[in-house]
């Protein structure tokens, strides 16, 4: 995905060693959408999930998100849904040398009248594609994103790039 005049890149962060999870905070209210490109893989075994919070000001860890996930892996294909979780579980991240690609989009996430949604689109080569929506029911502006792997750790040289689009 290649950033455009809509696109705006706000934040990169490149591990360089492995982490437990990453943390963009203070983000800007400028813009309608944000988007979050993942690039990398995890420390730990096997295929993995996400533990993805938002907040205003801290993550909430309360139980007020659910989600839908559907994901094939060209055999077989399912859906997943959960809901009062205290996190959402939107994406997919394998171990190893496989490169992951993930692309969250969170839609509305200044406005302070409407719980906000995020988008999800993931794949790790040779274990499935994932896609799926998460909500956050709560009508706070989002300025806190945190993802972490649900066990382990994100991957030395994993990249994580935070993206502003602006209003049409």
């Amino acid at each position: 995905m290649a950033a455009g005049a809509t696109y705006t890149p706000l934040e990169t962060n490149t591990l360089s060693s492995a982490a437990s999870s990453v943390t963009f905070s203070s983000i800007s209210q400028s813009y309608t959408d944000l988007i979050i490109v993942i690039s990398g893989n995890t420390a730990s075994g096997g295929e993995v999930g996400s533990n993805i919070q938002v907040g205003n000001g801290s993550v909430d860890t309360g139980v007020n998100y659910s989600m839908t996930e559907l994901y094939g892996d060209g055999t077989s294909a399912a859906s997943y849904r959960d809901t009062n979780k205290d996190y959402l579980n939107i994406l997919i991240a394998t171990s190893g040398t496989s490169t992951t690609n993930t692309i969250l989009q969170f839609m509305n996430y200044s406005n302070t009248t409407t719980y906000k949604t995020v988008l999800s689109r993931s794949n790790a080569p040779s274990v499935s594609l994932r896609t799926a929506v998460g909500l956050w029911r709560s009508t706070s502006a989002i300025n806190v994103v945190k993802i972490g792997p649900f066990t382990g750790s994100w991957a030395t040289g994993t990249t994580f790039t935070l993206y502003g689009i602006a209003a049409a």
